[in-house]
């Protein structure tokens, strides 16, 4: 993210994505069992479960799925094993985008991750194309509404953050990956479940988009990605005026 332009528009999104909430909640529950089979199913003893978590609760995933699906992830020796891959290309504009995905069946989301690029009119690149124009690190978001932003500053720098940008709406904390749990695990004890957890792809810089019919060829794309089944996560470097945002959502 840049300040916190890319948080408004993947926020702007959210009505879209409310529409969507079973295949999101899908999503999580292919995270949750992979989480959950790479190590001890127990958030305490393990980190990216615990993480798991925290997405699933951002997006109001309820608690009795969550625990389902780290039960039966537990209790499977075999079932569907995923295998992670990141895809890599250029979308409408020339902006940047990683596409992070869990697959049981690599030909065939290689395939629809790569139409969806060039319906748009982007071009699918080759694994690092487009990563070094991007930092991947941890990011925590909190509500600003009831969290003083001195304190949450003073409590995150303590725990290893990096850096704390507040406004009125929220605060976000990012750090290095490494670090990444100790710092969740601080503001969590603190100030409880944040309202975004997780590693994320920062851009190093934003593309403008400022037209409507970019915009609405940078979100087409988007969607397609995020309606694929396969793809977990779809980060970019766009950054759309609120003008825009404000007619499209209108």
């Amino acid at each position: 993210m840049a300040g916190h332009s890319q948080f408004k528009n993947i926020m702007h999104r959210k009505g879209a994505q409310d529409k969507k909430r079973a295949k999101i909640f899908a999503k999580h529950i292919r995270e949750l069992t992979v989480a959950a089979k790479a190590g001890i199913p127990d958030p305490d003893m393990n980190p990216r479960l615990r993480t798991a978590i925290s997405a699933a609760r951002s997006d109001n995933m309820p608690k009795d799925n969550i625990d389902r699906a780290i039960k039966r992830a537990a209790g499977a020796a075999d079932g569907e094993n995923y295998e992670e891959i990141r895809y890599e290309g250029y979308g409408p504009s020339g902006i940047a985008v990683i596409v992070e995905t869990l697959t049981d069946n690599r030909n065939r989301t290689a395939a629809e991750v790569r139409a969806a690029f060039t319906k748009s009119g982007g071009a699918l690149g080759e694994t690092g194309s487009v990563a070094f124009m991007f930092e991947h690190i941890g990011q925590i978001v909190y509500s600003a509404a009831e969290i003083d932003a001195d304190e949450i500053f003073e409590v995150a720098l303590e725990a290893g953050a990096e850096n704390v940008d507040s406004n009125e709406e929220m605060h976000e904390i990012t750090c290095a990956l490494g670090d990444f749990n100790d710092v969740q695990s601080a503001l969590e004890g603190k100030y409880s479940t944040p309202t975004e957890a997780g590693i994320i792809w920062k851009p190093n810089n934003v593309v403008p988009v400022e037209t409507e019919d970019k915009a609405n060829s940078v979100f087409k794309l988007i969607d397609a990605l995020e309606d694929n089944d396969d793809v977990q996560k779809v980060s970019a470097n766009f950054d759309i005026p609120e003008a825009i945002l404000e007619k499209l959502g209108s």
